[in-house]
C-alpha cells in the first residue's frame, strides 16, 4: 500500500526530460570545455597545436614512427573529445545524451569509460585501415557514440519504464534473435545507409579537420558485437521478465 501511494503522489509531480548519467555528463562536459578553449580561448596558432597534438593523423603512426610513441597512442582517444564546429559537438552530444544515457545507467561509470575508449579506438583503427597514409586530423566523438547506438541495437531498445532510470534491461539478445527483431532490422538499415551517404556527400567539418563514415561503422560493430563483454555479469533475464 505504501509502494501505491508513493505512485501516486510521484506522478503528480513532472517527470525528467533526461535521465543522464553523471558519466555522460563527464563526457559531455570535456567534449564542451574542449570545444570553448579551441573555438575561443586559443589563438589560431595554439587551436593548431592542440588539433595536431591531440587529433588522429594516420600518417603519424605509417609515416612517423607513431606506433612506438605513447603520446601519439593516446591520440586514439583523445581525438574523440575534440569537434570542429558547433554543430559538429552539438549533433553528437545529443545522441550521446539520448544513447549513452541507458548504457551507462545499465553498466556503470567505469564500464562506460572502458566501452568509450574501445569503440573510439575501433573507429580510428578502422580509418586508418581505409587511409593509413592521410595527413587530415580525424576529430569527434561520432565513433564512440556509434558504439553505443550499435551496443543499444543488441538490447532491442528495451529501456526501463522506471522514471528514476533509463537503463537498457533484460539479456543482451543473441545477435540471431536481434537479426530477427524489425526495429533492429530497421534502425541498422537506416543507420548505415545515412552513414555512408553522409559520409561519401561530406566534404569535411572544415579545412584542417574531417570525421569519416568509416570510423563511425568501426564503432558502431564493436559497439553492436562486443558490448557483453562491458554488460555486468549480474543482470540477467529478471529484468525482461519484470520490466518488458
Amino acid at each position: 500500500m505504501s509502494e501505491r501511494g508513493d505512485i501516486r503522489n510521484n506522478t503528480t509531480g513532472r517527470e525528467p526530460v533526461f535521465n543522464i548519467p553523471g558519466i555522460i555528463l563527464a563526457i559531455m562536459g570535456l567534449c564542451a570545455l574542449v570545444y570553448i578553449a579551441e573555438a575561443y580561448v586559443l589563438d589560431e596558432q595554439q587551436a593548431d597545436t592542440l588539433l595536431l597534438n591531440f587529433a588522429f593523423i594516420p600518417a603519424r603512426f605509417s609515416q612517423y614512427g607513431g606506433f612506438y610513441s605513447p603520446s601519439a597512442w593516446l591520440t586514439m582517444v583523445t581525438y574523440s573529445f575534440m569537434h570542429g564546429s558547433f554543430a559538429h559537438i552539438a549533433l553528437n552530444m545529443i545522441w550521446l545524451a539520448a544513447f549513452g544515457s541507458p548504457l551507462a545507467a545499465r553498466i556503470g561509470p567505469l564500464r562506460t569509460t572502458l566501452f568509450w575508449i574501445a569503440t573510439a579506438v575501433a573507429a580510428v583503427l578502422t580509418h586508418f585501415a581505409v587511409y593509413p597514409d592521410s595527413m587530415t586530423p580525424l576529430v569527434g566523438a561520432s565513433g564512440a557514440v556509434s558504439g553505443m547506438m550499435g551496443a543499444a541495437a543488441r538490447f532491442g531498445f528495451r529501456r526501463s519504464d522506471s522514471r528514476n532510470s533509463a537503463a537498457f534491461v533484460g539479456d543482451i539478445l543473441p545477435i540471431s534473435v536481434a537479426l530477427r527483431m524489425r526495429s533492429v532490422i530497421v534502425f541498422l538499415g537506416v543507420w548505415f545507409v545515412t552513414n555512408i551517404v553522409t559520409g561519401l556527400l561530406s566534404v569535411g567539418v572544415d579545412n584542417s579537420a574531417t570525421i569519416a563514415w568509416e570510423a563511425h561503422i568501426g564503432g558502431f560493430l564493436v559497439g553492436f558485437f562486443g558490448i557483453s563483454l562491458f554488460d555486468k555479469p549480474d543482470r540477467g533475464r529478471t529484468d525482461v521478465d519484470l520490466l518488458v
